[in-house]
């Protein structure tokens, strides 16, 4: 058995997403047929996934998310900057 998962990422979040999207609605981890595929809703280019899947943690050693909710969880926690800013600009706009 291969380390890891033994086929591609991409594949991986694909199948995630089409299983959430068989379970019945109002079942735990439904998907809408309507909603847009995973990486569209999450707002991630999916080279963007594909390097932060294999650098996240040599890119971020703290909080991540988008720019709106870093800053947001940065002013609830009384910080007052997070070094990995231009990181989640860049992968997460």
């Amino acid at each position: 058995m291969p380390e890891g998962l033994p086929f591609h990422l991409k594949d991986y979040i694909e199948l995630v997403d089409m299983t959430g999207r068989i379970i019945r609605e109002g079942k735990r981890g439904f998907i809408s047929a309507k909603a847009p595929p995973i990486l569209s809703r999450l707002n991630i280019e999916p080279e963007n996934w594909i390097y932060l899947a294999k650098h996240f943690e040599s890119k971020f050693k703290g909080l991540v998310g988008s720019v709106l909710s870093l800053k947001a969880a940065c002013k609830k926690l009384g910080y007052k900057r997070n070094n990995f800013l231009k990181n989640c600009e860049h992968f997460f706009t």
